[in-house]
């Protein structure tokens, strides 16, 4: 039985290997479509920096302004210290920010009866947390805490950034796979000085060309993969920081029960929610349907909080 510490450093890990192996994949596609098509002849990897500026372009914009567009894309709007369950957010907020040495978030309220909730911006200093009127109906104080230091976890652990540099990552390899598709319709003439290399670099070229077609497929897989092993990690640390991995398994447990889609939030979104907002229903046997879903099924992670709370006796 793996305690809340092993379970942390087991779900960075994966990370890691996870984020080194898409880099390896980028390395390889761009190599390749370098090799036989476009840097062999200038001697410059430039499909392989091309690709990785204009996703390093794309990502730097979703850093800085990012946060902004996705509080605005679902209605989101401040506090309102009037409203009595809307004062006990910000008192919690103002707890777990304490309880974890950040900066207290800004706290925001979606205009949404389903319950959801999640954390945006690039750093512990200019983060956001927002989370549904509908969340505030249904959860009592103890369960809110849970919520709010699983998203302050995502925030401590800088999983904005992780996702965005996962993000650009997964750009440079679609533009490189189409580059290569197209590389492979109109410069087929240059292959042959592939074919010339012997048995081993036509393997090369036949398992460069395998990669290519199936990139668009491979980078869903692996961000969709870090996506969930960072929930885990935000689940753990979050009880790391209540001490009461109870209190996130209730919350988690009201959230799954409602059946309803956060209608609000949009599917561009819904990585970053405590739970998919599309209403999902994945269970712990959906081995190839939880490849592409970004959330862990709802009821593993209610199990894993409370095996802690029995290690810990919570």
């Amino acid at each position: 039985m793996k305690t809340l510490y092993e379970r942390q450093k087991e779900n960075r890990s994966k990370t890691f290997v996870l984020i080194g192996f898409f880099i390896v994949f980028l390395g390889f596609l761009g190599a390749g479509l370098d090799f036989a098509f476009v840097g062999r002849q200038v001697g410059m990897p430039i499909a392989t920096l091309g690709a990785l500026a204009l996703g390093s372009f794309s990502a730097y914009w979703s850093l800085h302004g990012g946060d902004r567009a996705i509080l605005a894309s679902t209605n989101a709007r401040p506090i309102d210290p009037a409203n009595p369950r809307e004062r006990v957010l910000d008192d919690v907020l103002e707890e777990m920010a304490l309880a974890s040495g950040m900066p207290k978030p800004r706290g925001w309220v979606i205009p949404d009866p389903d319950p959801n909730a999640f954390a945006t911006g690039a750093d512990p200093g200019h983060a956001s947390i927002a989370v549904t009127e509908g969340l505030l109906a249904i959860v009592n104080r103890e369960e809110l805490q849970g919520v709010v230091s699983h998203e302050i976890s995502h925030v401590k652990d800088y999983d904005t950034r992780y996702m965005t540099v996962l993000a650009a990552l997964a750009g440079a390899v679609l533009l490189l796979a189409a580059w290569s598709r197209n590389a492979m319709w109109w410069g087929g003439g240059r292959r042959r000085d592939d074919r010339e290399g012997g048995g081993g670099g036509v393997l090369v070229l036949l398992v460069w060309v395998a990669a290519a077609i199936l990139a668009p497929i491979v980078a869903q897989i692996v961000t969709l993969a870090v996506s969930r092993q960072r929930e885990y990690l935000a689940d753990a640390t979050g009880a790391e920081l209540t001490r009461n991995p109870l209190a996130l398994a209730s919350a988690l447990e009201k959230i799954g029960s409602a059946a309803a889609p956060t209608r609000t939030i949009t599917e561009g979104v819904g990585h970053l929610c405590i739970e998919d907002p599309r209403g999902s229903t994945l269970s712990a046997g959906d081995t190839v349907a939880s490849w592409f879903s970004s959330h862990p099924p709802i009821g593993k992670r209610i199990a894993i909080l409370r095996e802690m709370a029995h290690q810990t006796g919570a």
